[in-house]
């Protein structure tokens, strides 16, 4: 009989914000020029947003200001299904405040003079574990 502790299960909005807090990269998932796009950025959780510096003249903050985007953080085995994954999706916007917190937490991934940040709120959080988890223990499926 197959342990069910290996089949893919629906993580709770904690569990997923908490494994999301483990990684550094993510992806912004977006519409430009009416078609889908997807750009990777480092990012930080920070007051209930996801704060992803944005590269320099790549228009991301442009195609996104105010609208409803994605944002997908995972870590999956690279040797077999085992791992996790979480989407949220929330509005985006621009940060312009000099002294926001998430802005130092970021300084790594800033480039040239005028870096940007964009905030996306965490309206909708989904996640899923495939495999084992690092404890061995099974998560309970989200309501």
């Amino acid at each position: 009989m197959k342990d069910l502790t290996d089949g893919p299960r629906s993580l709770t909005r904690g569990e997923c914000l908490d494994l999301m807090g483990t990684v550094k990269v993510g992806r912004v998932v977006f519409t430009e020029h009416a078609l889908p796009a997807v750009m990777p950025v480092g990012f930080v959780l920070e007051g209930g947003d996801v704060v992803v510096c944005v590269p320099p003249a790549s228009g991301l903050a442009a195609a996104t200001g105010g609208a409803i985007v994605a944002f997908e953080a995972d870590d999956l085995g690279t040797t077999g299904p085992a791992g996790w994954t979480v989407t949220v999706v929330g509005r985006a916007r621009v940060v312009r405040d000099p002294g926001d917190p998430a802005r130092r937490a970021l300084a790594a991934w800033t480039s040239g003079p005028r870096p940007e940040f964009m905030r996306i709120s965490c309206q909708r959080v989904t996640g899923r574990r495939v495999g084992p988890s690092s404890t061995g223990e099974g998560y309970e499926a989200a309501a």
